[in-house]
């Protein structure tokens, strides 16, 4: 299976805007929808947004929709995450994962893999 690495993560002032990657290595990218969740202190994982495997097709968590883009690069083994307007309320460790047969994109468990994650911060 793929092994992820997330990059990206900072500190940023509200309204400000970061890119986070997740390079991926080993079996065929392509083969995985990709998804990012994130997990902010004291609170439960979350899920953030999916891209289907082929990229045609996308899901958007409703607090995140119309700010955050989603888009991946199979030539690159790599999925990318555009956060724009970024508000307090977006400050967590931000995960990305891999699945090759997911049900529900928005439920961690359909993911086998995961990455270690990379902090975003936002200050007010």
């Amino acid at each position: 299976q793929v092994q992820l690495v997330e990059s990206g993560g900072g500190l940023v002032q509200t309204g400000g805007s970061l890119r986070l990657s997740c390079a991926a290595s080993g079996r065929t990218f392509s083969n995985y929808a990709m998804g990012w969740f994130r997990q902010a202190p004291g609170k439960e994982r979350e899920f953030v947004v999916a891209i289907n495997r082929n990229g045609a097709s996308t899901d958007y968590a409703d607090s995140v929709k119309g700010r955050f883009a989603i888009s991946r690069d199979d030539a690159k083994s790599t999925v990318y995450l555009q956060m724009n307007s970024l508000k307090p309320e977006d400050t967590a460790v931000y995960y990305c994962a891999a699945a090759q047969y997911a049900s529900d994109w928005r439920r961690g468990r359909d993911y086998n893999v995961w990455g270690q994650g990379t902090q975003v911060t936002v200050s007010s």
